[in-house]
């Protein structure tokens, strides 16, 4: 089924990954060391918070999931589907990020704490808009599941069992993108800090006209 998947993707999801590690790097470094392009560590911040009392940052954080959440409602909104297929409103749905991006940026300079929603529902949007094709689960967003899924795989392979060498490779490849995305982000909030947010937006502008331009020939 793997084998169905389109030769683009594999570079798409890079791509895409490579930016949610950046943005990722950013909102570390600069939001208390707080991840934004998934849930798991802010889970974890907002129960302890909860248990601390201290009620600001639990509203914030509180904010930081929903708006994730709403990130990956605008997705699915936008595109209507949960497959992956050419000719989706992806270019929008990108557009739709960069421009969440640039006004976190422009909140964030200002010391609006509001800036980290927005960055949340970027990630949010994005990792709703990469999803399922043949069988595969494409998130961009985060590891950890693309580390379980390879070692389910190497697990199988112990076992005597066939592994989708295409499938395991894209794991690898994501993986790849966002550890090199968390690299270029943490050198360029250092010379930077918040505006190193701008290198993604332009990003995700040129994988938008990229994608259209691919869209737009494959009609």
């Amino acid at each position: 089924m793997m084998q169905r998947l389109p030769r683009w993707v594999e570079l798409g999801g890079f791509l895409l990954a490579m930016n949610a590690g950046f943005v990722n790097a950013v909102g570390v470094l600069g939001f208390r060391h707080q991840a934004v392009s998934h849930l798991t560590g802010i889970s974890t911040f907002f129960s302890i918070e909860i248990m601390q009392g201290d009620v600001l940052q639990v509203l914030h954080l509180l904010c930081v999931m929903l708006f994730f959440v709403l990130g990956a409602i605008i997705s699915g909104m936008v595109i209507g589907h949960e497959a992956l297929k050419l000719g989706r409103q992806y270019h929008l749905a990108l557009w739709i990020e960069a421009g969440l991006l640039t006004v976190a940026v422009l909140l964030l300079n200002q010391g609006w704490l509001s800036g980290q929603w927005l960055a949340s529902a970027a990630c949010g949007l994005q990792n709703a808009m990469t999803s399922t094709f043949s069988g595969a689960v494409v998130r961009t967003t985060h590891v950890s599941g693309l580390f379980t899924d390879i070692g389910i795989a190497f697990g199988l392979r112990l076992r005597g069992q066939a592994v989708d060498k295409r499938r395991l490779m894209l794991y690898l490849i994501l993986i790849g993108g966002f550890v090199t995305g968390g690299v270029l982000g943490a050198y360029a909030f250092m010379q930077q800090q918040f505006n190193a947010l701008w290198w993604p937006v332009c990003h995700l502008v040129g994988l938008s006209a990229l994608y259209f331009g691919i869209g737009h020939r494959a009609r």
